[in-house]
């Protein structure tokens, strides 16, 4: 469960640092949405930039925008799906 953790932290410090937000990567909750009411605030922009991140940091290939809305959720929808790349189902 460490990794997913370790997983957790990477993801989010990587929102902050790529999308530019106002706050801290530990102030966003796991399961605190991206997009939407009572979200991250983040836009179409901010997805086309997270799924070129993810790519470039965890190999994780977003092929289609099903799979995004899948995909981009929140921070664990995240993790999930990087971790299952990880090891090898994805």
């Amino acid at each position: 469960m460490d990794e997913i953790n370790a997983l957790k932290g990477r993801i989010k410090s990587m929102l902050v640092e790529n999308l530019m937000l106002q706050v801290a990567a530990a102030e966003i909750a796991d399961d605190q949405p991206l997009f939407g009411p009572g979200s991250l605030g983040l836009d179409s922009v901010d997805a086309l930039q997270l799924v070129v991140a993810l790519d470039k940091n965890f190999g994780l290939k977003i092929p289609d925008p099903a799979a995004a809305k899948e995909i981009l959720q929140n921070v664990t929808t995240i993790v999930l799906a990087v971790h299952k790349k990880m090891a090898g189902d994805g």
